[in-house]
């Protein structure tokens, strides 16, 4: 049996791509990010800045959330709050013009058409240096403004992503493990993405852009937070990752977990069919970051499966044996930690393997809802949970 029998073939070229993806890419991230740094300049400046929260029936914590931001360390006369209400049928409108003689405005939409559409009516009114864009959900720390601003002192920068922590109760070490481990690898992606040069896309709780930069996006866009950095990207302009600038929400149960991977993975094959400048080197400066931190992932999946069913069509020669053996232990690892979900903290090799499987199942299922068109653009709330 050699490398070209067609399984032994198979096998290896899932199992080097899978491996490259999960392992390999994050890898040559990090040695671009220490060898072939790209500085930016930071300064304690202080740009106009609209905060534009969108929210949709969040009238039972948008008092809170507005308290967080009014408290933010900025100064009062450089900033203003736009609460963005998305078709809400409760009290949100009315709870947030509570606060109107603090400097809140509150756009009220009737009709609820998604995030998208709301930023294309709201943000071309702004007068604002840069705008921030926030949910309802999460917190900010209070300096995480000044932290995202000060990265606008250099002119390359058009975009700054900030950090989500994920919590429980006992602090964000306690957090769900399999998820705050996902979360913290994801992060350190795109820390380094952005000392080389940009990360491929921001942080949908909290992010930043120089306000004359932004252009309408398609009402249905279902990731804002992608298209609206890597168009930005498109003019020459970097997109960096802030840690100091935090954002946080409650760690999110597989289940909040899936329901968000699910809409990223279908918005990431809507973001793919429609820019298809995405895919051409010489139009797409991020052309390498992109196939490799978002297009080969929607690949996993696939990978997986052919390396297991490989493995099995040559389960008689003793190291396909013991490579299928290996992957049977990773996926009852897996089905142990999803069934021990709700039991409270969980072993690490439980919670990783059960934390890797949801997500490949969401690229799957999210796949499916892309092509029959059964993805909404609207969010809906699934207790606390990151956005996407």
């Amino acid at each position: 049996m050699t490398i070209w029998d067609p399984a032994a073939f198979v096998f290896w070229a899932s199992l080097l791509l899978m491996t490259y993806v999960y392992v390999g890419y994050p890898l040559v991230a990090a040695m671009r990010a220490r060898w072939r740094p790209r500085p930016r300049v930071r300064a304690p400046i202080e740009p106009s800045v609209s905060i534009v929260v969108t929210a949709h029936d969040e009238a039972d914590r948008i008092a809170s959330r507005l308290t967080n931001l009014l408290a933010l360390d900025y100064p009062v006369d450089r900033l203003e709050v736009v609460v963005a209400s998305d078709g809400s049928t409760d009290a949100t409108v009315e709870r947030a013009r509570e606060y109107a003689h603090r400097g809140v405005t509150v756009r009220p939409f009737a009709v609820r058409r998604g995030k998208a559409a709301v930023l294309n009516a709201v943000v071309p009114g702004l007068r604002s240096d840069v705008v921030l864009f926030a949910d309802a959900r999460q917190r900010f720390d209070r300096g995480a403004l000044r932290a995202l601003v000060e990265n606008f002192a250099d002119p390359t920068v058009g975009a700054v992503s900030g950090e989500l922590v994920l919590t429980t109760a006992a602090g964000p070490a306690a957090a769900r493990q399999g998820t705050a481990f996902y979360w913290r690898y994801e992060k350190f992606i795109r820390a380094t993405e952005g000392r080389a040069d940009s990360t491929v896309g921001a942080t949908g709780a909290i992010y930043a852009i120089r306000r004359d930069l932004f252009e309408p996006i398609p009402d249905d866009t279902i990731l804002d937070d992608v298209l609206i950095p890597l168009r930005i990207t498109r003019k020459g302009l970097r997109v960096v990752f802030e840690p100091g600038a935090c954002a946080y929400d409650g760690a999110a149960t597989a289940r909040q977990e899936f329901v968000r991977k699910t809409r990223t993975t279908a918005g990431t094959f809507q973001l793919f069919t429609r820019e298809r400048w995405l895919f051409h080197p010489l139009r797409n400066r991020l052309w390498f970051e992109t196939m490799s931190h978002k297009a080969l992932r929607l690949a996993l999946p696939p990978l997986h499966a052919a390396v297991l069913l490989a493995a099995l069509a040559l389960v008689s020669a003793p190291f396909y044996r013991w490579a299928l053996a290996g992957q049977l232990v990773f996926y009852a690892a897996a089905l142990i930690g999803y069934l021990r979900r709700g039991t409270g903290r969980r072993a690490f090799v439980f919670s990783v393997p059960c934390a890797i499987c949801v997500l490949n199942w969401a690229t799957v299922v999210g796949f499916i809802r892309f092509l029959t068109h059964r993805q909404p653009v609207t969010w809906e709330r699934v207790g606390s949970l990151a956005s996407p």
